[in-house]
């Protein structure tokens, strides 16, 4: 067993569901604090963010991962234990073991190797760690870029090793992601009988034309790395339980993951020009969870193309799918990002794995990355 599966199956067996860490953290800092690196803790709330960087000059190249795991859901739909990890057919299985015990070991390592092997590497690199990316995500890397930014620490590469990966390890990267708004609307009618609708107001029957509409918008066309943005009904409720009773408030959740096409306050001003055309009566409160953004410079996109190309034999294809990921905090200071990981198809999943063969692979292409970058 190579050095990378073994810290692999080490993280997993620590259940570390959000916002516990269960000491994932701890067994990181050991392995990379030898080799120089310096431990911080930025914690805030129940959420723990592990800071540990080598050097202090420019540039600086961030390793940034997450030890918080999705729960197991039931358990004895699981072949194995969740949390206790184990080989079979090639494949390492347990929760977290792509999403992403893999790639926070292959981190890792790699770090460790490249700090022994380049001792006197120009620049800084690091690993950024937290508890809370599957979560809320309120306590973890937004509120450690806040610090950084108040003292002075600029990033400038940032390294994600979420899993991007589809049918082959490193055959597609996350160059960029889109933006994510909610919307929470309430449409209010007036509440009465069925037998007398003159009485009464449905907001079913008021909203329905304005959400048909909204549903058929076309919002933008996307661009050449993002796909149109997309407007989706996430929830809805309404009534009282009763047949004989009409509602008198609709109450709905929606979402738009929206490209770098539109903008957040686009997509409000055109949402509430629709919905005062109808008449309705409502009240819409709105969430931004991530601005969209896009790794455009190539400094770094183009290393980790050379990376993949020397160790796997292939570039990787560019990509900006999938949902939000903490790249949203790191993208607006400045930095360069990029994701790159393991296999995607089982995160989440019962019996979620990782195929044993390309952990390592994923850690040399990681210290790569970092001979592209820093010697």
């Amino acid at each position: 067993m190579t050095d990378t599966v073994a810290l692999t199956a080490e993280l997993i067996r620590l259940p570390s569901v959000t916002p516990e860490d269960a000491g994932c953290m701890d067994l990181l800092a050991a392995r990379l604090e030898p080799h120089g690196f310096l431990r911080e803790q930025l914690d805030f709330g129940q959420t723990r963010n592990l800071w540990l960087r080598r050097g202090t000059a420019r540039p600086l190249l961030v390793f940034l991962g997450h030890t918080d795991v999705v729960p197991p859901g039931p358990l004895g739909d699981w072949q194995s234990p969740p949390f206790e990890p184990v080989f079979r057919d090639g494949m390492l299985y347990g929760r977290g073991a792509a999403d992403m015990k893999s790639g926070v070991a292959a981190m890792t390592t790699a770090l460790a190797r490249f700090a022994a092997h380049h001792p006197e590497h120009r620049g800084s690199v690091a690993l950024l760690m937290t508890s809370d990316e599957e979560g809320a995500a309120n306590d973890g890397v937004v509120k450690v870029m806040e610090a950084f930014t108040a003292r002075g620490e600029q990033i400038d590469w940032c390294l994600i090793g979420e899993p991007s990966s589809f049918d082959r390890l490193g055959d597609t990267i996350r160059v960029g992601r889109r933006g994510s708004l909610c919307g929470n609307l309430t449409v209010f009618g007036i509440q009465g009988h069925v037998a007398y609708p003159d009485k009464a107001d449905n907001p079913i029957h008021r909203a329905a034309p304005a959400l048909a509409e909204l549903c058929a918008e076309v919002w933008d066309t996307g661009n050449e790395l993002f796909p149109p943005t997309s407007f989706q009904i996430s929830n809805l409720h309404s009534g009282t339980g009763a047949d004989n009773v009409i509602p008198g408030r609709l109450e709905l959740l929606f979402n738009f993951r929206f490209s770098t096409a539109s903008t957040e306050a686009d997509l409000k001003a055109r949402t509430e020009a629709i919905l005062n055309r109808h008449g309705l009566r409502y009240q819409l409160a709105w969430r931004l969870s991530g601005e969209p953004f896009l790794t455009t410079r190539t400094e770094l996109v183009e290393a980790v193309q050379t990376a993949l190309e020397s160790v796997v034999g292939y570039r990787a294809r560019p990509d900006t799918g999938g949902g939000t990921s903490d790249g949203r905090f790191v993208a607006p200071t400045g930095a360069q990002v990029v994701e790159l990981g393991p296999l995607n198809g089982s995160i989440h999943k019962i019996n979620e794995h990782v195929p044993v063969a390309d952990i390592e692979t994923l850690s040399a292409v990681y210290e790569r990355i970092m001979v592209e970058l820093l010697t």
